[in-house]
Parts: C-alpha cells; sequence; structure tokens
C-alpha cells in the first residue's frame, strides 16, 4: 500500500527520486501514464497489468470509454529504476502534468501520483476546503 507524501526535484535530465518506501513495493517494473485532474500516475506492474485488462474490456462502441482508453493506455510508458532510485520522467508526460523542476509524489493506495508542486498545492487547498462537503457525498457510497 501506497501512503505519504514527498517533495522531490527534477534533475536536468528529466529524473525525479522515487521514495524508497514506494521502491520496495514496486520491484523495478512499473508503469508511468498521464493521470487525472493533472497528474501523473505511477503503477506496479501487476496492477497496471490488472488495469490495462479491465480498459481492454470497455466497449470500443463507447465513446467515453475510447478517450480514456486513449488518455491511460497511449500516455503509458514503462519506467526503469536507476540504481539511485530515480526513473525518467519522459517529456511529454512532464508537459503534460506542467512538471517544471520540483514535484510530489503521493502515495494512494494501489497507486502513485506525481504532481507538480505549484498544481499540488491549489489541488490540495481546494480538496481540504471542501473536505466537509467531499465527505458527504463519499457516506452515500458508505465511506
Amino acid at each position: 500500500m501506497f501512503i505519504g507524501q514527498y517533495e522531490h526535484a527534477i534533475d536536468e535530465k528529466g529524473r525525479v527520486a522515487v521514495p524508497a518506501k514506494f521502491r520496495k513495493f514496486i520491484k523495478n517494473e512499473a508503469v508511468i501514464t498521464k493521470g487525472l485532474d493533472g497528474c501523473l500516475f505511477l503503477f506496479t506492474a501487476e496492477k497496471w497489468q490488472k488495469m490495462a485488462q479491465s480498459i481492454g474490456q470497455l466497449p470500443v462502441s463507447k465513446s467515453s470509454a475510447r478517450l480514456y482508453a486513449r488518455l491511460i493506455l497511449a500516455g503509458a510508458s514503462d519506467v526503469e529504476f536507476d540504481k539511485q532510485g530515480r526513473i525518467i520522467l519522459p517529456t511529454y508526460l512532464r508537459k503534460y502534468a506542467g512538471i517544471k523542476r520540483q514535484v510530489i509524489i503521493t502515495g494512494l493506495y494501489d497507486r502513485i501520483e506525481i504532481w507538480d508542486k505549484k498544481s499540488w498545492v491549489k489541488q490540495i487547498s481546494q480538496v481540504e476546503g471542501e473536505a466537509g462537503e467531499i465527505a458527504e457525498d463519499l457516506s452515500e457510497l458508505g465511506i
């Protein structure tokens, strides 16, 4: 399970260190892709296989299914860890997420999100401001 929040810098080659706490669950095989809300998603190879399989089961005749598959599957890239536990964030993914220099890496149970720091601050401020309403909406789902 991935939990927690960490701040890291992107180096001039587009590399970022993945927290050691997260790397022990990844086992050097992971996939990074375009995420929702302006971030990047990083999945273990096992979780990625399950997710890609379920996306592949969506009906091609449904527009939203095709669009979601394009976002998640076409935007994906395998990642390799170097000896320092860094991965390269491909240029097209950095551009998509507006990542410049500082990033926030967050653990969200079965995935990792990578955010440009300014975008994260904006996102989390909004969430914290609406926490009561969000909790109320989720209570209808049994949470």
